[in-house]
């Protein structure tokens, strides 16, 4: 339990900065801060963290990036962290342009859950979002489905200006496959202006851009997962979507249940706060496990009550940096 209550079981690692792709949400133009951190944790610097995060209660663990795919030991940690005692669960998140080639491999290794991201059909557009390749992601998500996980969700990050026309589409993809499809509001994770009138979709908006197509009902005992969306299902095509508003929803952060590690091994109990506790060093220095989990119950103890991005908030590292 965290100072407020909260039951905190959810550990959300990246395991690199690098990404293969450049989104907008997500790393600045230009950014290149991988050339200045080669100190990136390894393998088993990751399972140890997860040995002592498991140790301490926490039961779900997702690996992130940057895109975890980029990186070659990914499903060797998979492997031995899903043998861990105490861990339940085991997710990853990918842009999927590289699961096609890998969607056996993982699922071989224990991975049965991935989210994917997925923020427009027009291949346009979506190489303007994230500058990649629309039909590798979607090869990814075939060869996911294919390798029998049991759980594919699609993520989609709202833009105004950019990306509304994609909602019903994506909808209708994701109903075809049956597949969750989450919309998440933008947060300022590059700049404070991306939350400008001209740039922000509230899901609200989105909601009722869906409506214009079909009906939405609401699925209040859905849960998917470990994360805070709010589910509904639309009535004539059967689409299951959800909606993350970190920005809109006051009460967004009453049920968080996360910490974060980044790949330089700093724990962030909040995405939306600045505070971070180095764990990286207790590593190299090779404390014992009970240093680490004091460093742990450190920063559960510094968890906030709420994000800061209501405010002026002037993100000091980005997502890539942080961990997605």
């Amino acid at each position: 339990m965290d100072s407020f209550g909260r039951k905190i079981d959810y550990l959300r690692i990246s395991v690199t900065d690098r990404c293969n792709e450049r989104c907008l949400y997500c790393m600045p133009e230009g950014y290149k801060g991988w050339e200045r951190k080669t100190d990136h944790l390894t393998a088993e610097e990751i399972v140890r963290v997860v040995r002592v995060a498991a140790g301490l209660g926490f039961r779900k663990f997702r690996l992130t990036g940057g895109e975890p795919l980029v990186r070659g030991d990914v499903p060797e940690i998979i492997r031995t962290i899903t043998a861990i005692p105490g861990v339940e669960s085991v997710g990853l998140s990918t842009n999927g342009t590289k699961l096609a080639a890998l969607a056996g491999i993982l699922h071989a290794a224990g991975l049965r859950t991935a989210n994917v991201s997925l923020d427009a059909l027009d291949p346009e557009i979506y190489r303007r979002i994230t500058g990649g390749n629309l039909d590798a992601v979607l090869a990814g998500i075939r060869a996911a489905l294919a390798a029998g996980f049991e759980r594919v969700k699609l993520n989609c990050v709202l833009m105004r200006g950019v990306n509304e026309q994609e909602l019903w589409p994506l909808a209708l993809f994701a109903a075809e496959h049956g597949l969750p499809l989450r919309f998440i509001e933008l947060m300022p994770l590059t700049r404070t202006d991306v939350l400008t009138e001209k740039n922000f979709l509230p899901i609200g908006d989105a909601m009722r851009l869906l409506s214009q197509h079909d009906e939405l009902i609401p699925q209040p005992d859905c849960r998917l997962g470990h994360g805070p969306a709010r589910y509904y299902q639309l009535k004539k095509t059967g689409a299951l979507v959800g909606f993350i508003g970190a920005m809109t929803n006051l009460h967004f952060c009453e049920t968080c249940n996360k910490m974060r590690l980044t790949a330089d091994g700093k724990i962030r109990p909040c995405l939306g706060d600045h505070g971070e506790i180095d764990l990286r060093a207790a590593l190299r220095n090779n404390d014992d496990d009970e240093s680490l989990r004091k460093i742990f119950l450190e920063a559960l103890r510094l968890k906030p009550l709420d994000h800061q991005f209501r405010g002026q908030y002037q993100p000091l590292r980005p997502m890539t940096a942080i961990g997605g």
